[in-house]
């Protein structure tokens, strides 16, 4: 069996690394911010991490961004081709669009063993919707599982082993938003063009681009 990520990307070229357990990888619906954030990476993402890590010390910056957009799946590999083939006709219609990923918040995964901080989608909700819709669609012909009913559409700064998120709400959440309220660019560097939608499976990449 192999896993299959959906992923939508602008412009970045970056994949976080996927670990194998059972012999599949583990993979899920994502989408990434493009080359502007290079840069906000390299200053808004310092120092948020820098102040957060004054609260959490464990916390470690993400090597890379995405935006989920459906949980893990895992494909048989005869189920591959089929599977791409469909999403590419589901997607075909989609034009880009803009989101705005301005707002700051705590998550933990469904066990409850990592904490991150993410920014939350403020506008271009309705267009992730919608591309959830037609993912979803595919995934219900192979019988897979389909993304959470009310979906939080975020992109993942930082992250921490264990639930840490007592520690990270309040005090240090508010700190957090006046830092991105208050970066020069950060109205700029916050309204993300997404230009086209990946899928992994396995290590391979299969590309969707928008209209």
């Amino acid at each position: 069996a192999m896993s299959a990520a959906l992923v939508g990307y602008s412009s970045s070229e970056e994949e976080q690394e996927q670990q194998e357990e059972g012999g599949s990888r583990g993979g899920s619906a994502q989408g990434a911010p493009g080359a502007r954030w290079v840069r906000w990476g390299g200053e808004l993402l310092e120092l948020l991490v820098s102040r957060a890590r004054t609260y959490v010390p464990s916390l470690a910056a993400m090597e890379e961004f995405h935006l989920s957009l459906s949980q893990c799946v895992v494909l048989r590999y005869h189920w591959i081709e089929p599977f791409v083939r469909s999403l590419r006709e589901r997607l075909a219609a989609f034009h880009r669009f803009f989101c705005v990923a301005d707002q700051v918040k705590v998550y933990t995964n469904q066990n409850k063993t990592r904490t991150f901080i993410g920014l939350e989608v403020s506008a271009g909700h309705f267009q992730l919707l919608e591309l959830v819709s037609e993912v979803d669609a595919v995934l219900k012909e192979f019988d897979l599982p389909v993304f959470y009913k009310d979906p939080s559409f975020h992109i993942s700064l930082a992250w921490c082993v264990g639930d840490l998120s007592g520690r990270l709400e309040g005090q240090c959440l508010r700190e957090l938003q006046d830092i991105v309220d208050g970066f020069e660019e950060s109205a700029f560097l916050l309204r993300i063009q997404w230009e086209q939608i990946r899928c992994k499976s396995g290590n391979k990449y299969f590309s969707f681009p928008l209209r």
